[in-house]
C-alpha cells in the first residue's frame, strides 16, 4: 500500500507541480472550449489523456519504446500549440472540435507520457511489479488533472456569470495566451 500512495502522490505531482506547466497549459487549451456544464464530457476528455499517458509509460517502463528526450521535450509543447490552434481555427465550430478533442487528448497524451517515461522507467524498474506503481501514477495523474479542471471551470463560472464575459471571447483569449506561451516553448526546445 505503500508503494501505492508513493506512486499516487508522483502522479499527482506530475501535473500539479509548478514544473508541469505544459500539461497544464495542454489540459487549459484542451478544455477551454467546454463549459461548467460539461463536467462529464471533460472527464472522459481527461481520461482519454490519462490513458494515453498510461500506455506510453507502460510501454516505456516494459523498455519497449525509447524516444530521445530533446524530441519528446519539442514534441509536448507542440501539442499544446496544435489544440491550442485548432481552439482558434475552429472557433465557429465547436461541436466538431469537441468530437477532435477526445482524439488529440489520447494521441497527445501518449507524447506527453514519453515526457516522463526515463524517470518512469528508472523508479518502476525498481519494483517487481508494474501494475501497483502504473496504477497508482495515473490515479494520481487523473486526480491532479480533475483538480485543475474544476478549478478551471470555477473560473469560468465567475467569468461568465459575473463579470459576463463572452465564452467565445474566453475561448480565444485563452488559446491565444496559451498558443502564445507554447509557441515560445517550443521554438525554445528545437531539437536540431
Amino acid at each position: 500500500m505503500q508503494d501505492f500512495i508513493f506512486y499516487l502522490k508522483v502522479g499527482w505531482e506530475h501535473i500539479i507541480s509548478l514544473d508541469a506547466l505544459d500539461h497544464q497549459l495542454f489540459i487549459l487549451a484542451l478544455i477551454a472550449v467546454y463549459a461548467y456544464n460539461d463536467f462529464k464530457k471533460i472527464l472522459i476528455l481527461v481520461t482519454a489523456f490519462t490513458i494515453g499517458h498510461s500506455i506510453t509509460l507502460a510501454l516505456s517502463s516494459l523498455d519497449i519504446l525509447r524516444v530521445p528526450s530533446k524530441w519528446v521535450e519539442f514534441l509536448i509543447p507542440l501539442t499544446i500549440v496544435i489544440t491550442a490552434l485548432d481552439n482558434i481555427l475552429m472557433k465557429g465550430k465547436q461541436n466538431n472540435l469537441m468530437k477532435v478533442n477526445y482524439y488529440l487528448a489520447l494521441i497527445f497524451g501518449l507524447i506527453h507520457g514519453m515526457g516522463f517515461a526515463n524517470t518512469a522507467r528508472m523508479m518502476i524498474a525498481k519494483e517487481q511489479s508494474l501494475f501497483v506503481p502504473l496504477l497508482g501514477f495515473n490515479i494520481g495523474l487523473e486526480l491532479g488533472q480533475i483538480v485543475l479542471v474544476i478549478v478551471i471551470l470555477v473560473i469560468l463560472f465567475f467569468l461568465l456569470k459575473l463579470f459576463k464575459v463572452n465564452r467565445k471571447d474566453w475561448i480565444l483569449f485563452i488559446s491565444s495566451a496559451v498558443f502564445a506561451l507554447s509557441i515560445k516553448m517550443t521554438l525554445e526546445r528545437w531539437p536540431f
